[in-house]
């Protein structure tokens, strides 16, 4: 039997063992600092302290790379927003890839204007002759990342890859005429390859729909008063820079530089099947389109990404921690517009992080998400 002295000295042990692990204690999570609980705003629809503590972590933990701008909304109200320094409100940044999905938009406009045909062979010139079995290639096709065209995205060493190529090398003059001048290596429609370039010959297509003409300026005008009128002023999206090639062709699958707050309301127009303010700015059923699988890739809808599961353990999202519906605007070295329409949710993430940064950074982008229920 323990003896009451014994006893004092086990009680005061276990005191002091529990006091090690209290407030003064290794374990407990840092306080948040104030910069941290500014960026969340009064009603962010997710507990405010653990959003502020999951966005923080975003941008201080160790191994995610770099996070200049973070801007989540929720049932369309701002609900975090935070930048890291040297970086404001009004940061136009580059879209990288994420352009890939506004030339879709564009092309899902002029598919409903009646200028262009989904299922139609694609109209570029230089295929239509006798013979050539590109002439099967169609605009679902080229916006499924399934043309055929012989293409290597990311080349060893880089001068290798197509996408280099056609923005650095030989064929950034004329970017489209590279892209097109590429023969096939697979059947049209039969394998999924992600192309740069093949974003490239939609913004041709896209530039030839709205003007005959082949000066320089007159296509980039066409385009860009094209994109304005109909896109970019409605939606209040006033920092847009899109840049063009020397034959004035959009470079639409990689240069086009917005605020991150500008990168979100293309988000939440997109979550709002492209209504804005009751005004349908991009048809429902082409929303609808650019967000269902390819028959070749479940994750890839209309130049977007979908978080749908593919059977393999390598996801360019985040498809065991988030809606199988949510989608996302993706460009190089970590931009993302994550769209999740069944919790009301747009998170932009805009930074610069390598290939293992990005997928830790992911997992860190997933505390937010997961913090917003499906409704």
């Amino acid at each position: 039997m323990m003896t009451r002295p014994a006893t004092l000295i086990a009680l005061a042990l276990a005191t002091s063992s529990l006091a090690s692990c209290g407030s003064s204690g290794g374990n407990e999570e840092p306080p948040l600092s104030e910069e941290a609980l500014a960026a969340v705003t009064e009603n962010p629809g997710a507990p405010t302290r653990a959003l502020a503590r999951a966005a923080d972590d975003l941008f201080t933990y160790d191994g995610l790379g770099e996070t200049r701008a973070l801007v989540v909304y929720h049932g369309g109200r701002l609900a975090v927003e935070r930048y890291a320094p040297g970086y404001d409100a009004d940061t136009r940044f580059i879209s990288w890839s994420m352009a890939k999905t506004v030339t879709a938009i564009m092309i899902g406009m002029l598919v409903a204007d009646g200028q262009l045909r989904l299922d139609a062979p694609a109209p570029v010139p230089r295929w239509q002759r006798t013979g050539d079995p590109r002439a099967e290639i169609t605009l679902r096709h080229l916006l499924q990342m399934r043309a055929g065209l012989e293409h290597t995205e990311a080349g060893d060493p880089p001068q290798e890859s197509s996408e280099v190529r056609m923005l650095f090398l030989d064929g950034r003059d004329d970017m489209a005429d590279y892209a097109t001048a590429q023969p096939l290596e697979a059947e049209p429609g039969a394998k999924f390859e992600y192309s740069s370039n093949t974003t490239v010959i939609l913004a041709d297509i896209a530039a030839r729909a709205l003007t005959d003409s082949k000066d320089p300026d007159i296509r980039r005008r066409a385009v860009s008063d094209y994109l304005k009128a109909r896109l970019f002023d409605p939606l209040g999206m006033t920092s847009v820079v899109p840049e063009f090639d020397r034959a004035g062709t959009l470079i639409g699958g990689s240069l086009i530089h917005a605020t991150a707050r500008d990168w979100a309301r293309l988000g939440e127009l997109l979550r709002n099947k492209g209504s804005y303010r009751g005004e349908q700015l991009v048809p429902r059923g082409w929303v609808e389109e650019m967000v269902t699988p390819s028959p070749q890739s479940p994750h890839y809808g209309l130049q977007t990404w979908l978080n749908r599961p593919t059977g393999e353990e390598e996801h360019p999202l985040i498809p065991n921690r988030a809606p199988k519906n949510a989608f996302s605007m993706i460009g190089h070295m970590g931009q993302y517009v994550f769209v999740s329409p069944s919790q009301k949710l747009t998170v932009v993430r805009l930074g610069h992080s390598d290939a293992p940064e990005r997928r830790a950074m992911l997992q860190q982008l997933a505390d937010i998400v997961e913090l917003y229920p499906e409704t």
